[in-house]
This record gives structure tokens, C-alpha cells and sequence, in this order.
């Protein structure tokens, strides 16, 4: 899975992508500072099943700590948009490229109203304006690759039977990972003359936008995002830079800290006076006021609430919960809601899913058929032909 994070100059994008991966990144109040996209791995977390099931897991990929499994997520660092980017303006469109297989997009507000559109420093700019001309800039981005769709099929349009013409345009739309279904609703829904209303729609289902609404520490922040949060109620009040502190805290033993959650001082004796001060005002003006850092809850809602997705751990023996070679619970899926037992075989293995028998629930022990539709947190194993 891929998630694209976004945003104009300044925004704290890159602060986003660092307290989301802890891969050191330029950061600085410098427009442009991204000019190549960064692209490392996050993580989505989920009440591991380990304590349910009484075993001690051994993931191969993330981690495990105390009961929370850290599912890997590929997530690129996109380079900063200002208006008329799709028009080559500022650094151009060419970040739009590297979104074009995301599953979802991100983007960071900078709440503070502190820096304009192009990331220059300012004061009281509308943080809306930024959300409204990004979403624009991705919206046309769409609409000319439909364009260029239309300038070579117009004449042919009409005549061409409904199937042929949605091929031809799924063709064209390929490089937009779009799934064929995904074309054919909104195309059945409001067809394609209107071009920038058809590219919108397109979008907004297959690369919906959910908002960061960073620097939440600042207390312009906190203002504007009272403002925000009942229009846009995807927006999660996230401060990146209070998420890397944290991070660091905890790194060198300063804290005890599960991203996502609150933290605990190990031992105050210990720190200066200047570190417990740091401490005591993330704590207080922004986990103790909006229960996190809110990088971690932005990253879980992307996959769980906005793309509804849900986690299933394949093992190969159901009693001992362990892979061929006897690691315990090692892999976690991420998969849409609804996929099927031979789906999910798919997802495991092309070659799982092409001999598929059948699966078998961990937990109940029942055989499951193709068509079972899988439920988060599940644990099944996969049997298939040799």
C-alpha cells in the first residue's frame, strides 16, 4: 500500500514524513526544500492478536510492542505544491507523477495561517485556501489526462458501445492505478462532457484526501482548526514536530512512548530542566488537549477508516500459529474490507490463489470456502493444490 503526502512549502511536510518513518530528511522553513520525494516506510497500528491468543509473535515485517503490532505502510514525501502547478509553475507537476499509485493522499495543513501559499512566511493566511487550491491542482491534474483522452477519441465517442469506450478509458487512465469499476460508476453517474467535474468525481474516489492539520502546538493553530474541524471532518490535529521529540525521548530512554498514545517520564532526576519543560508543554498543549501527537492517528485512519481496510495474519499451522519455518504470527495483510478467502490467498501468493482448496479459521478451526468474506483480525491459514 502507498500513501502520498502532500502540501504546499512549509507546510511541515517533511517534519510529517520524518516523525511518520524516522528517516532523516532536509527540513527547513526554506520553500522547496523537497525537490526529489522522499519515500520510506510508516506504520499503521492494530491491537496485535498475540495477547488474545497467548502466544509471543514474531513479525517479520514491523514490530510488536506491548500488545501493538506496527503493520509497514510505503509512504512518499511529495515535493511542495503551489497554485497552478499542473501549469509547471514552481517546480511543476512532476510530484503529481509520483503519486500516481497512492491509495490515498495526505495532506499536511499548516494550521498556523503563519506561511501563504507558496510557504513564505506571513500572518493570519486561511488555512482553507491552501486545502482548496490543492485539491483543485489534483482535480486538473486528472482532468488532462482525460483531455488527452477526449482530443484523440472525440469523433469516435459517440458511436463506440458503452464497454469499448470505458476500456479504451481505463487504458488511458492506467498510469493512475484507477480500478476499471471506479471509471465505469462515476462515468454511469454524471458521464464525461463535464471534463473537470468527471475528473473530480474520479478523485475523490480512487484518491481520496484526509488533512493533517499541523503545528497544533502553535496556539494560531488551535484557533484555525476550531474554525476547520466541522467542515472538514477528515482533518486530524497533528503537531510532527512534537512526534519526532517524542521520538527522540524515547529513543534515548527519556520516556517510556508508544506512538499514538501518551508518555511517561522514566526517571525526571534525570533530565534537565530545559528537557522536562519541552516535555511538560507537548504534554500539555497538545496530547493531554487532543489525546496524541496525531501523526499515528492520521496514518490509522488513512487505512482503516477512509480506505476501510482491514488486518489478516496468514499462518500455515493453525494450532502452533506459526509460518513453515516456526516463526509465530509473522505476517500481517492489509487488505480492503470485504476480500474473500480465495482473494486473500491471492494477495499471499498468486500461486496460493491459482491452486486454492480452501482456508481454515485459526481461532474456530471451521473450514472456510472461497467466498468467505474475511474479518479484521482474522488468523488463517491458506490450503492449496501442489
Amino acid at each position: 500500500m502507498i500513501i502520498g503526502l502532500l502540501g504546499k512549502p512549509s507546510s511541515g511536510k517533511s517534519s510529517f514524513f520524518k516523525a511518520a518513518t524516522m528517516i532523516d530528511v532536509k527540513i527547513s522553513a526554506v520553500p522547496f526544500t523537497t525537490i526529489t520525494p522522499n519515500t520510506g516506510i510508516a506504520y499503521v497500528t492494530i491491537d496485535c492478536v498475540c495477547k488474545e491468543l497467548n502466544v509471543k509473535c514474531n513479525p517479520k515485517h514491523g514490530f510488536c510492542k506491548d500488545g501493538k503490532r506496527f503493520v509497514p505502510v510505503k509512504l512518499v514525501d511529495c515535493g511542495g505544491l503551489i497554485p497552478d502547478s499542473h501549469l509547471g509553475k514552481g517546480i511543476g507537476n512532476k510530484f503529481l507523477d509520483d503519486i500516481r499509485q497512492a491509495s490515498l493522499l495526505i495532506q499536511v495543513v499548516d494550521s498556523s495561517g503563519l506561511t501563504d501559499s507558496e510557504g513564505k512566511p506571513t500572518i493570519g493566511y486561511d488555512p482553507e485556501t491552501e486545502i482548496k487550491f490543492l485539491e483543485r491542482e489534483i482535480d486538473l491534474w486528472f482532468a488532462s489526462v482525460i483531455n488527452r483522452f477526449m482530443e484523440k477519441y472525440r469523433g469516435k465517442m459517440q458511436t463506440m458501445p458503452r464497454s469499448e469506450l470505458l476500456t479504451v478509458l481505463s487504458e488511458q487512465l492506467s498510469g493512475l492505478e484507477i480500478e476499471k469499476g471506479k471509471i465505469d460508476e462515476v462515468f454511469g453517474r454524471i458521464g464525461i462532457n463535464d471534463v473537470e467535474k468527471f475528473a473530480s468525481e474520479l478523485r475523490k474516489i480512487s484518491k481520496p484526501i484526509i488533512f493533517a492539520g499541523n503545528k497544533i502546538d502553535l496556539k494560531e493553530a488551535q484557533e484555525n482548526f476550531e474554525k476547520l474541524k466541522e467542515k472538514y471532518q477528515n482533518m486530524v490535529p497533528t503537531s510532527a514536530d512534537s512526534e519526532i521529540a517524542l521520538k527522540k525521548a524515547a529513543e534515548r530512554g527519556m520516556i517510556n512512548y508508544i506512538s499514538g498514545d501518551g508518555f511517561e517520564i522514566s526517571d525526571p532526576n534525570k533530565l534537565e530542566s530545559s528537557q522536562l519543560k519541552a516535555l511538560e508543554i507537548i504534554k500539555k498543549n497538545v496530547v493531554e488537549k487532543y489525546g496524541s501527537t496525531g501523526v499515528q492517528t492520521c496514518l490509522n485512519n488513512a487505512v482503516f477508516k477512509f480506505l476501510d481496510y482491514i488486518a489478516v495474519y496468514p499462518v500455515a499451522d493453525v494450532h502452533k500459529l506459526t509460518d513453515k519455518d516456526g516463526n509465530v504470527l509473522p505476517d500481517v495483510f492489509l487488505v480492503p474490507k470485504g476480500t474473500t478467502m480465495k482473494g486473500f490467498a491471492f494477495k499471499v501468493h498468486t500461486s496460493m490463489g491459482e491452486r486454492f482448496i480452501c482456508g481454515t479459521d485459526a481461532r474456530t478451526r471451521m473450514r472456510l470456502a472461497a467466498d468467505h468474506e474475511l474479518k479484521n483480525k482474522d488468523v488463517v491459514s491458506i490450503a492449496f493444490g501442489r
